[in-house]
């Protein structure tokens, strides 16, 4: 009778134990999300459902997973790309669709943690997931590239998507020009030096998007070594001569095995591909920048919901 007892009371103690256990539980320590309207990963079937009776449209960024220099993460082209297309999906109706973080980045092999895949591989992937989403109705399809190494790549997607199957394909980043303020851009101050991936621009735009994952205080300006004949094209390139600028880029940050000397590692000492010191970026010239390309869009997408009617 006695171990009865203690039987007894024991459970009772851990069962209450347990209740405590259970009432006073607390979530995952690491989680920081809140929910975001129109954004895939976090909406529910009814959701989608519902969004479907107000648009045909999803914006499905192509972005990158690649070095940005000593200050700024792997995944800036990322959270680029998805953060901007967010600020897009919160002013008009557009399901924002994240496919693939990685994008074609073999110039930029030589930092660690880059990874890089094939044009063929982005391909696919990009064209199979439009698929489903174009099965389930949401036929129009924005290519949001924020990699500049995905403009090709990006170019055969929307080429593929419109020649083999229902959708219509567009590319957002070309789509904009005609919209963007081109008066609110040029406040943006231009000290007319050479500054691309990972400078000061690109730096002032991640300040305004992902903040707490900007480390400006290990930003240094980069050493860079560029080929002869391309450091003689420079100044036609700053000056905005469009064939220098062309030409510039087609042979400039390509991999290391074409044997042009033009990776990241061969030509930048840090990643960085500027002559500018990226302390010198601005939270407000980023703020400016991506409200200028997210207000360009928005009137991009408003036209063609105009044109071309929900169910027509």
């Amino acid at each position: 009778m006695n171990s009865i007892r203690r039987w007894m009371a024991t459970f009772l103690v851990l069962g209450f134990a347990g209740l405590h256990t259970t009432a006073g539980a607390q979530t995952s320590p690491i989680w920081s999300q809140e929910k975001i309207p129109n954004y895939l990963p976090h909406m529910t079937v009814p959701e989608v459902q519902d969004l479907l009776t107000r648009t045909d449209m999803v914006i499905i960024p192509v972005t990158a997973l690649e070095q940005h220099g000593l200050h700024l993460p792997l995944g800036t082209d990322y959270y680029s790309g998805i953060e901007r297309a967010k600020l897009i999906a919160a002013r008009t109706d557009v399901l924002v669709a994240p496919v693939l973080i990685p994008g074609q980045s073999p110039y930029h092999m030589g930092f660690e943690g880059t990874i890089s895949l094939s044009s063929e591989t982005i391909q696919q992937v990009m064209v199979e997931a439009a698929e489903s989403l174009i099965r389930h109705g949401f036929k129009r399809i924005l290519f949001l590239s924020s990699h500049g190494g995905n403009a090709a790549t990006t170019t055969f997607i929307v080429d593929r998507i419109n020649q083999e199957t229902a959708g219509i394909a567009v590319d957002l980043g070309s789509a904009v020009g005609p919209f963007r303020d081109r008066e609110r851009l040029a406040r943006i101050p231009d000290p007319g030096l050479f500054d691309r991936h990972a400078g000061v621009s690109e730096t002032s735009r991640a300040l305004y998007l992902m903040p707490d994952l900007v480390n400006l205080e290990a930003a240094v300006p980069a050493e860079l070594t560029l080929p002869s004949h391309m450091e003689d094209m420079l100044p036609a390139v700053i000056a905005g001569d469009p064939t220098a600028l062309k030409v510039f880029l087609a042979e400039g940050l390509k991999a290391e095995e074409t044997g042009k000397g033009t990776s990241a590692r061969e030509m930048s000492t840090t990643g960085v591909w500027s002559v500018r010191d990226p302390k010198e970026a601005s939270l407000e010239d980023g703020r400016v920048a991506t409200e200028v390309f997210v207000d360009a869009a928005v009137q991009f997408i408003e036209r063609w919901k105009a044109l071309r009617p929900l169910g027509r």
